[in-house]
């Protein structure tokens, strides 16, 4: 049997990310990254899986004051880092836009309330959001008010490369195409598939992680309510990125609009949002994944219930299903792009194929609700990392903690000064 000191499973950011904290910045040495498919970043963090932005907080209008003090400085180590290896990302300005004196209004109150935190932040108006994005203004009747918070400084971010980046610059030791069918707990640590022995473990596997936590009797009172992202393409008619508001009682991102880190002449609007029976989009194995997770228990039944039939949520669920019609859908879906563009015309948006992935969305059958942001267990000398919040943006922050976290579990060092001389 093939011993380490820690066995890492799962190869998108968070994974990586914690391998390459790991192995640069604590004296860990036998460390062992085991991805269940061919390459890294497969899933969650591949381009064409999430919205490719770095989160900080300035224009996700669902985040407090107190939530983007928290989230600034954790993006800023990924924003560091990627300015330092070239390849992993674009930059773009970003806004978010208010369209009509209601949503100004709550835009105006909200940038007297972060500009002090952000303050490259502008306040613009109709003529000024005409300069950077034309595409806003044109064919808008011109008696409606205007106001976006503008940030020169956008971050498009290649998640898969960045995954690459960090095993590339790490000393790992890295199983493809190796799928964990059982973590078993011993006395001196744990036994992976019969075959890998470490003394801590890391899941870094999304909804699976949880999967894992159940069969080891961690955090058996949560379920997951897993939430299928999609998006609509276009050719380029943004310069950056453009967000509108977010609903308050929503966790699920308000739609915008993108430039694909991967062809910048392509604009992304999304996401939509479904609720599906799987654990990862397109791959339906994952189904019996999420009902062995589910249990069928009659406290997951009522959690469910319960959530959606909020009216809330059963209108935005039942609109977004609307969605995915096929040839109907984007006749649905076009009023939120017009909301952003008004000229765009129904045969130039085309929905987006294979473009979109899952975030998790953690619900305690306790309290019968979802749990809003981070999910993460810790046990002895395991962790389960299941979704990160607010995703990627966060991998480095996380890392930092979690290896801390082993370093205590393993008795080992966490070279601080060099981290922070490095990353921050």
């Amino acid at each position: 049997m093939k011993e380490y000191d820690i066995i890492i499973i799962g190869g998108g950011a968070t994974g990586t990310a914690t391998a390459h904290v790991l192995s640069e910045y604590t004296n860990v040495e036998k460390i062992v990254l085991i991805e269940k498919y061919g390459k890294i970043a497969q899933v969650q963090s591949k381009s064409s899986s999430n919205s490719q932005t770095l989160h900080y907080g300035d224009i996700e209008t669902n985040y407090s004051l107190e939530k983007a003090k928290q989230v600034k400085p954790k993006a800023e180590l990924v924003q560091n880092y990627v300015e330092k290896h070239p390849g992993l990302h674009r930059k773009f300005h970003k806004m978010v836009l208010a369209v009509g004196e209601k949503e100004v209004a709550r835009l105006e109150s909200r940038f007297k309330e972060f500009k002090k935190l952000f303050p490259e932040l502008k306040l613009i108006y109709n003529e000024e959001i005409a300069k950077v994005e034309p595409k806003i203004v044109e064919g808008r009747d011109k008696n409606i008010k205007l106001a976006a918070l503008f940030s020169p400084n956008g971050y498009t971010v290649d998640f898969g490369r960045l995954s690459c980046s960090f095993m590339e610059n790490s000393d790992v030791n890295l199983i493809v195409n190796t799928k964990v069918n059982s973590i078993v707990k011993k006395k001196d640590g744990y036994v992976i598939n019969n075959e890998y022995k470490a003394k801590v473990v890391m899941v870094c596997a999304s909804g699976h992680s949880l999967y894992f936590a159940h069969q080891l009797g961690y955090g058996r009172e949560l379920i997951l309510l897993p939430v299928a992202g999609s998006f609509f393409c276009s050719k380029k008619k943004l310069n950056g990125k453009v967000y509108t508001l977010q609903l308050p009682k929503l966790p699920f991102a308000a739609v915008h609009g993108d430039p694909d880190v991967v062809n910048p002449n392509e604009t992304r609007f999304g996401p939509t949002a479904k609720v599906i029976p799987m654990l990862e989009r397109y791959r339906y194995n994952s189904v019996l994944d999420f009902i062995k997770l589910f249990r069928l228990r009659w406290s997951a039944l009522v959690s469910m219930v319960k959530i959606i039939s909020d009216p809330t949520y059963f209108r935005f669920m039942w609109t977004n299903m609307l969605y995915d019609i096929p040839w109907a859908g984007k006749y649905f879906f076009i009023k939120n792009v017009r909301k952003i563009i008004p000229s765009m015309m129904l045969d130039e948006l085309h929905y987006g194929n294979g473009i979109g992935g899952i975030r998790p969305q953690i619900v305690n059958t306790n309290t019968k609700s979802i749990s809003f942001g981070e999910a993460k267990l810790i046990g002895e000398n395991i962790i389960f990392n299941i979704t990160p919040s607010p995703g990627a943006s966060m991998c480095l922050a996380n890392a930092e903690d979690d290896a801390k976290s082993v370093c205590k579990f393993l008795g080992k060092k966490f070279d601080q000064k060099k981290f922070d001389k490095e990353l921050r």
